[in-house]
């Protein structure tokens, strides 16, 4: 049994090492996919549209095991779940370099996104686990840190990589990282107590089903494809859930955490979540479109106008996880998510012909009021949760990020289907519509902290 309160030093940062390899991986091969797909589409022959399955494939496989993965952790050990998804993602990393077809490599992705599933998902309970109570916040600051530079850089990595070597490049410089971070947490990465009870297969089939099938028909929407089929998945996805709900209810550890959703903080941080995330797809869908279709900026150009944001993130993360060691994380979040409804209010409200400079301090006003918000309501979600429910906090955490950006990204396809002219000031404001309900939720939660 391991230290009740954090791992001692020099243990914890070779704990946070291996932490920070496998997340860096994970998050970056979410990103640099995106920028290599003409390439990959034109290297095996394929069509724009299913080349998008390179990217779709890893993202809906990632979403649908987070909450199995993390009720795996609880059950068996997150140390032990991490590791096999630390191997599972660097063995699909190897069959992604060597697929020679759009079929094989769809098939690499996918086992690539259980694996990284299996890091996600236990990612911020191992966190709880190596810091002290007392640091916590710290830690998820850090953790916040990796994922801004990561999301940041993984563009700008991609085309590095695209500029000397082929795209299996992309993949393969996994495969050195993936063996030196496993051996690292081998020997470092601490051991939780598990429940002892055995893993429910029924409730990870109908959280599959009713994630799976609820991300697919949004997506359906914003694309515009047959409204029977979308109501069909739709529908399909609804009596999942609900079935999934009604199980779980007589469950002492369920996989869809329903006992912790009736903790009120818990329940508020997690629907700040999806809001903010919600918002902040908002704008990085439209923005692109708004740079380049409107203002005329190349692609490059692009890149370096969203950086800032990002970049604005990830300098405040440690910070802001500092201050959530001190501070209610409502207060913070709030303030935060403020913050970014007004640089988004801002960047509707740009010139018809802004500089680049108008264009950058209004984005990292965004990225600041963004990462204000985002570690101290990942603190509040993991510390309020029952220690030995680490694995469901941590599972949910995940899952609300990417039901937010996917909802967000869909919204963003529907008004363009609706409003093909207007579509993206009215996503850029809906943005900070959103950001605004998520600060007004964020805020709610004060009176139930202390």
């Amino acid at each position: 049994m391991e230290a009740s309160d954090g791992l001692p030093t020099p243990r914890r940062y070779w704990a946070m090492l291996t932490v920070a390899l496998a997340l860096i991986m994970a998050v970056l091969d979410g990103a640099i996919a995106n920028v290599a797909l003409p390439t990959i589409a034109s290297d095996v022959q394929a069509s724009p549209a299913s080349s998008i399955w390179v990217v779709n494939a890893y993202q809906l496989v990632i979403t649908i095991s987070l909450l199995p993965c993390a009720s795996l952790g609880e059950h068996y050990g997150y140390r032990r779940v991490y590791k096999v998804g630390l191997a599972v993602f660097t063995l699909g990393s190897l069959a992604c370099a060597l697929s020679d077809s759009l079929a094989t490599l769809t098939m690499a992705r996918v086992v690539q996104g259980f694996g990284a599933a299996g890091i996600m998902s236990v990612n911020g309970a191992l966190i709880r686990y190596i810091y002290p109570r007392r640091q916590l916040g710290h830690g998820i600051g850090i953790n916040a840190l990796l994922v801004g530079v990561s999301s940041a850089v993984g563009p700008t990595v991609a085309a590095g990589i695209l500029s000397v070597a082929s795209w299996p490049w992309l993949f393969a410089v996994n495969i050195p990282f993936g063996v030196v971070a496993l051996a690292i947490a081998t020997r470092s990465l601490p051991v939780n107590p598990r429940t002892g009870q055995r893993f429910d297969v029924v409730s990870a089939v109908l959280n599959a089903l009713a994630f799976g099938l609820l991300i697919i028909g949004i997506d359906g929407l914003g694309q515009g494809e047959g409204r029977q089929l979308e109501a069909v998945e739709l529908g399909v996805a609804l009596l999942a859930g609900i079935w999934l709900v009604r199980r779980q209810l007589a469950l002492a550890s369920p996989l869809l955490p329903v006992d912790l959703l009736r903790i009120p903080v818990f329940r508020l941080s997690i629907l700040t979540s999806v809001c903010s995330f919600g918002a902040q797809m908002l704008a990085y869908v439209a923005l692109p479109f708004y740079f380049q279709g409107t203002l005329g900026r190349s692609e490059v150009a692009t890149g370096l106008l969203m950086t800032p944001w990002p970049l604005a993130t990830a300098v405040i993360a440690p910070m802001a996880g500092w201050l959530a060691d001190r501070y209610p994380s409502g207060m913070l979040g709030g303030i935060g998510l403020v913050t970014m409804a007004a640089g988004l209010a801002l960047i509707a409200g740009l010139p018809a012909e802004p500089s680049s400079l108008d264009i950058v301090w209004r984005m990292a006003i965004c990225g600041f009021g963004f990462g204000l918000f985002q570690s101290p309501n990942n603190r509040t979600m993991l510390s309020s949760a029952p220690r030995e429910r680490s694995g469901g906090a941590s599972g949910m955490l995940a899952t609300a990020r990417l039901l937010g950006q996917t909802t967000g990204a869909a919204m963003v396809s529907l008004l363009f289907g609706l409003y093909s002219d207007k579509a993206v000031a009215l996503a850029i404001l809906s943005g900070a519509a959103v950001a605004g309900v998520a600060a007004l939720v964020s805020f709610l939660r004060v009176r139930h902290q202390t």
